[in-house]
């Protein structure tokens, strides 16, 4: 269905209460009115109630390890396959975007968060890091980033690799601690490499890519599930800028969907098993500038209202359905949106809110590592008072580092000649996760990294 101008109007009844509506896009596939948009409202968050700096704050205060007496807390990182009981990194990492892109929404309706497929978009050039789209906030807001310095970025064939795994509990493993997820942190560098990675708005973009191709996974093998009926931050007893967060269950957000939130790809945006409820929007507005393709059980029920809007093409399939007394309308407006999809003025505001500097930047270790030299054994983890490291062969000089998780050194031990080393006075150390590295010091190369509990 190809026209200047699709329009489809049915009763108007619709409920006043509020909800969602979104397309995400590459960000390859934005308009510059659109990169306006988005900056704008991404600046925004920061002068009130600072929503970037909250989300920051709860994600480097619960990575990996919540730091309170109880060695048993919530993380929302590295849980498994140690705990796969508290396992909620794809669910708490899709409601957070979630709950950026409505705060954004309730300054523009039609922002949406963008994608960054790091698998094939691995330019310092690129379009992503202009000065008047991302690049700007590194000096604005003290992100510190050194693209391309620590690590590489994910291959196609990393994508297909992980994308192939079957069970679900080794694919949210793989790819947590494996090149799609660790790859765009490290080689963005800056916060990015620290648990305080939200301060920087390439983490939404990051983190959205990641969300698409679970969405991708579980599409097709539909065996996602968790213990958990709840998350941190979404356990009902969480308050920002006055609003208490209902309680998520993981197992309720297992599609983008079930939050009216839908990807798309090369020019196509596909909306399928979808009921339109204005739960939180009174008109649910889907827009892509390119083509949207709608069927397959998207149903608009009566007593809601929904539009779709495009400037190339809106294509109704067969389970496309608008009930009576539901509100919908599709338009096609290229008259508009052509004159102005490409116009850039002063729109943009800045602001300079600098976060602190997180000081001396380490890479979080999402894994135990060991380097194919000889084996390390460390024990007891998890450790109170003293740790045993054992070596299959004599070390004639190395160095163990032991840092907390935002990378700060916190015991640096020199030792030669070595099969067996005792580490005591451990016992003053706060209760948490800390990442132990081992140095063979003649050949300037690490031979063990490895995640560490302390307990009382």
């Amino acid at each position: 269905m190809k026209s200047p101008n699709i329009l489809f109007v049915f009763l108007l009844l619709f409920s006043k209460t509020f909800y969602s509506q979104s397309i995400r896009k590459n960000h390859l596939e934005m308009t510059e009115t659109e990169k306006i948009n988005l900056v704008n409202a991404l600046y925004q968050l920061r002068t009130g109630p600072d929503l970037i700096n909250d989300l920051s704050n709860f994600h480097g205060n619960f990575f990996s390890f919540d730091n309170t007496l109880d060695p048993n807390g919530l993380s929302i990182h590295l849980n498994l396959p140690d705990r796969p009981e508290n396992d909620i990194f794809f669910p708490w990492h899709r409601q957070m975007i979630f709950e950026l892109e409505q705060a954004m929404q309730d300054m523009n309706p039609n922002i949406t968060v963008p994608y960054w497929d790091s698998s094939t978009d691995q330019s310092a050039t690129s379009s992503l890091w202009d000065e008047n789209f991302l690049g700007q906030f590194n000096e604005d807001w003290n992100l510190g980033r050194s693209l391309g310095t620590f690590g590489d970025l994910p291959t196609p064939q990393d994508v297909i690799n992980v994308q192939a795994e079957t069970d679900f509990l080794t694919y949210s493993n793989d790819v947590e601690r494996g090149p799609v997820h660790t790859g765009g942190h490290r080689w963005t560098g800056g916060v990015m490499r620290t648990p305080f990675s939200p301060r920087d708005p390439i983490f939404y973009f990051h983190h959205n890519y990641v969300d698409k191709l679970w969405a991708e996974w579980e599409n097709i093998h539909e065996s996602s599930s968790y213990i958990r009926n709840d998350m941190l931050r979404y356990n009902g007893s969480y308050n920002f800028g006055g609003t208490t967060f209902p309680i998520v269950n993981p197992n309720n957000i297992l599609a983008p969907n079930t939050l009216g939130v839908f990807f798309a790809e090369n020019g196509l945006a596909l909306l399928e098993n979808y009921s339109v409820n204005n739960t939180y929007r009174a008109l649910e507005k889907f827009y892509y500038q390119y083509t949207i393709e709608a069927g397959n059980n998207f149903i608009v029920p009566s007593g809601t209202n929904c539009n779709f809007e495009s400037v190339n093409e809106i294509i109704l399939k067969p389970g496309f359905e608008v009930s009576s007394g539901g509100s919908f309308l599709a338009k096609i407006d290229n008259q508009v949106n052509r004159t102005s999809i490409n116009k850039r003025g002063n729109e943009i505001y800045r602001n300079k809110i600098p976060f602190d500097d997180v000081g001396e930047l380490q890479i979080v270790a999402f894994y135990n590592q060991d380097y194919d030299v000889f084996p390390i054994n460390i024990y007891p983890n998890p450790f109170s008072e003293r740790l045993n490291v054992r070596f299959g062969k004599n070390v004639l000089s190395g160095t163990i580092m032991i840092f907390d998780l935002m990378g700060k050194q916190i015991k640096n031990i020199p030792f030669k000649n070595s099969r067996y080393l005792n580490i005591e006075s451990l016992a003053g150390l706060e209760h948490g996760v800390y990442i132990m590295q081992i140095l063979d010091n003649e050949t300037k190369k690490l031979i063990k990294t490895t995640k560490l509990i302390k307990i009382e």
